[in-house]
């Protein structure tokens, strides 16, 4: 395939466009760039020479490679880091100036809503100056981290001298499927510009009116940073017919991401043609050991549970040790029924297995209750004989999202970090730090509680592929010691 490309480059650092063998040259900082996203370094011809420090705006350059990258990504992909952060800059600004509209069109959505959506999912829905504010503060911090496009994940010299380097490089196309966050939109936005991507949105029905003012205004910042505005595209079909296009949409899209409820998940694992990751629902387990602190229990399951129950690292189960239940329940149940209701707020409705149920009131416990992401007020509550226990009962109920223990015991966190099978495994902490802004990752396109390729909460890295690049000089596979001795000598 033939390219042709115009570039626009600030000679300050660079001693002309040809590459020469004692300078830094605009055509061999391009080659670089091409040999990390293509495979090659493919031979660059360029309109004309340039001197040094000169600049250049509508400098064209043409090559040939043979790769199945659409043109269309290459100016993205090929995008430095510094373009890169400048556009996520332009966005996060340009979130910010078109604050006003961007929250007229989620009062639409959320007066669509009400009535036909819980008031927790409401409030996953809505937005306000400090969220916007929030989102556009994480947009900078995925511009602070390092760059991944290119980085050398290992490097290996054989004994015969070949130098290979396993290269991160862009997944391609991103597709995102979500619901009712509009958060999400510039969280994906941002992770898959500066991992090189582009990404496709296609958001649910609620939050529609929302999305679209987000990524018109995202969009504004990529056209003032120079990159294409396709490198967010927003589907405006939100019936399940769009969802399962982009499930099918073998050879255009390179990674699928569902953020969404059971059956979400569920419709993209079983359909999806391309490859998916699977972003669990959030069967949140904290387990009260017997050498728990009971008061720093009680603190630590009313953040779990109260302070935001709507979101998947929300605490939807709790374990505890059959020796401390009797002292530790009613605790509980003081602060997160008998507080709450005196203070104005929803009392969380307890769901109590029979040993439970023996201690303190509630609501007996159906079949399911042990296997529902509620994200709402409502924690089922069992009582367990030890930690080995709680780990059966996790391994049985968890989508092996996020679980805790509250223990002094170090053995007994040893053992339930070393036994339980999830994404996230806390000691002493909420289950709410699961979270790709906690975890230092700037923000994040989802939680992963599968196995490949990624795990836990997903940022730039993991929005990444790789590529091993094998440097020789001349070398056969058998060389000498693969030639026949003469058997006359």
């Amino acid at each position: 395939m033939n390219f042709l490309l115009t570039l626009a480059y600030d000679g300050t650092n660079y001693c002309g466009f040809q590459v020469q063998p004692n300078g830094r040259s605009v055509a061999a900082v391009f080659q670089d760039a091409l040999e990390a996203v293509l495979g090659s370094r493919p031979d660059i011809k360029g309109c004309s020479r340039t001197d040094a420090g000169v600049h250049a705006l509508g400098f064209r350059l043409n090559f040939h490679a043979d790769t199945r990258i659409p043109a269309a990504k290459l100016p993205l992909a090929l995008a430095d880091t510094d373009t890169k952060n400048a556009a996520l800059e332009a966005m996060a600004v340009a979130l910010v100036e078109n604050s006003d509209a961007i929250l007229a069109a989620n009062k639409q959505d959320l007066a669509a809503a009400r009535g036909h959506i819980s008031d927790v999912m409401l409030d996953r829905l809505a937005l306000t100056p400090a969220r916007l504010a929030a989102m556009a503060k994480g947009m900078r911090e995925v511009a602070a981290l390092p760059d991944p496009v290119g980085a050398v994940l290992r490097k290996i010299v054989r004994p015969n001298g070949l130098l290979i380097e396993k290269t991160s490089v862009p997944m391609g196309v991103i597709a995102i499927i979500y619901e009712s966050r509009p958060n999400v939109t510039s969280d994906a936005a941002a992770l898959a510009l500066k991992a090189g991507s582009a990404c496709v949105l296609r958001c649910g029905r609620d939050a529609w009116a929302s999305c679209h003012a987000i990524v018109g205004a995202l969009r504004c910042g990529l056209a003032r940073a120079g990159l294409p505005e396709s490198a967010v595209s927003l589907i405006e079909d939100t019936t399940h017919a769009s969802a399962n296009e982009l499930m099918t949409a073998n050879g255009l899209v390179d990674l699928l991401i569902p953020r969404g409820g059971a059956g979400l998940i569920r419709a993209c694992v079983e359909k999806a043609t391309v490859p998916c990751i699977q972003t669990g629902t959030g069967i949140c387990h904290v387990y009260v050991d017997k050498a728990a602190d009971l008061n720093m229990a009680v603190d630590i399951i009313e953040n779990a549970k109260t302070s935001r129950p709507s979101v998947c690292n929300a605490e939807e189960v709790c374990l505890v040790h059959k020796d401390v239940a009797a002292g530790f329940l009613p605790l509980l149940k003081a602060r997160l029924v008998d507080a709450r209701a005196a203070a104005g707020l929803v009392p969380v409705d307890l769901r109590l297995d029979e040993r439970a149920a023996a201690i303190i009131p509630g609501t007996p416990a159906g079949e399911q209750d042990f296997d529902t992401e509620f994200l709402n007020y409502i924690l089922a509550i069992a009582v367990v004989d030890d930690v080995d226990a709680a780990i059966a009962h996790i391994a049985r109920h968890s989508t092996h999202h996020s679980e805790a223990i509250i223990t002094a015991d170090d053995t007994a966190a040893d053992r339930f970090t070393t036994c339980v099978d999830s994404a996230a495994v806390y000691v002493n902490a909420s289950t709410r730090f699961t979270d790709g802004g906690e975890f230092g990752l700037g923000c994040e396109m989802g939680i992963s509680t599968q196995k490949l390729h990624a795990r836990g909460p997903m940022g730039l890295a993991e929005l990444c592929s790789y590529k091993y690049i094998i440097h020789g000089s001349g070398q056969t596979r058998g060389g000498s010691a693969a030639k026949l001795q003469n058997p006359c000598n």
